[in-house]
């Protein structure tokens, strides 16, 4: 397999009314044609701030310190906006959060679509009227011809997913990034989002970056899976290895996150994640580690082999 996408080295912050405080710590990854690598991690972890990095969607006062983000072994860090135009939907999609508002509501699914087909395509009239249709019929959106004259607000969640899914498509996109593409939608349609996903992976050879916090959706849909805590990878492995023997005290802490349905009562990690605000010192994770050793309060583990995985730990030092 050849990679497709490759991060490397990535340091950025934001600049706040009392200086710059960084967010994002040395964090790589690397995606491979046709696979799914997952990025997991509690709320405020730096998650979607790593990926949206890729495709320069970050808030004003962000800043990029270092790191390279390699596509098709070009750099896209040193792209400007208008080169960025070219890459934004046409090879690198985004699937947001929210379902709900990702579609303007004044106007058809099927001009959204065709406006999209339009800028990253270049096609005009039937011939994108055509692209449209296939690609709703893709995500298997019945009665396309029909839907393409409806409004979002005609549309349930699951199925406005769907036609984000479905622009992807029709820009012939080679890597989707999934923010969290089930919230917001009951546990079915989060089945059936997830089932088109994989397939189009399959069929089409499509790359998909799937942040989220749900490990089920994780174990049934990820090839590869970086653990994030506090803006660093904290562990880097296959999926098999990952769930069958992981190993930083923080990946064994999220497995154990569960729900009692003796006492209806989900079982947590004690404390909060650490915001950019805060001052740490040694692992970040070690005011919540039940492993913790004194090197853990003095110094910051690096990322280091251990087995098929990378794990970031005093433990395996």
């Amino acid at each position: 397999m050849s990679k497709i996408l490759e991060v490397k080295n990535l340091n950025l912050g934001f600049n706040l009314s009392d200086g710059f405080r960084q967010a994002i710590y040395n964090v790589s990854f690397s995606l491979e044609k046709g696979e799914t690598l997952a990025i997991v991690g509690e709320s405020g972890c730096g998650k979607t701030v790593s990926t949206m990095s890729v495709l320069q969607l970050l808030p004003p006062s962000a800043e990029i310190k270092s790191g390279e983000i390699i596509y098709n072994n070009k750099n896209l860090l040193s792209f400007n906006q208008k080169q960025m135009q070219q890459i934004r939907g046409k090879k690198i999609a985004l699937i947001p959060q929210d379902p709900m508002t990702s579609l303007n509501p004044l106007y058809t699914i099927g001009n959204q679509l065709l406006e999209v087909i339009e800028l990253h395509q270049g096609l005009k009239g039937q011939e994108a009227f055509e692209v449209a249709i296939k690609a709703l019929e893709r995500v298997k959106i019945p009665d396309a011809k029909e839907k393409m004259k409806a409004y979002p607000h005609e549309f349930s969640g699951g199925m406005k997913q769907r036609v984000i899914i479905a622009m992807a498509l029709a820009c012939k996109a080679e890597i989707i990034i999934a923010d969290e593409p089930t919230t917001a939608l009951d546990v079915t349609v989060q089945a059936q989002i997830m089932d088109i996903l994989k397939e189009i992976k399959e069929k089409y050879g499509i790359s998909i970056i799937l942040i989220t916090h749900d490990l089920g959706i994780v174990a049934q849909n990820a090839d590869k899976i970086a653990v994030m805590y506090a803006g660093r990878i904290v562990e880097y492995s296959g999926n098999k290895e990952l769930f069958d023997n992981p190993k930083h005290p923080y990946t064994k802490a999220l497995l154990n996150v569960i729900l009692d349905i003796n006492t209806d009562e989900v079982q947590t990690i004690e404390g909060h994640p650490p915001s950019i605000t805060d001052n740490i010192s040694g692992c970040p994770f070690h005011p919540r580690c039940k492993e913790c050793m004194e090197i853990c309060a003095q110094k910051a583990p690096c990322l280091k082999s251990a087995g098929d995985s990378l794990v970031a730990c005093h433990l395996f030092d």
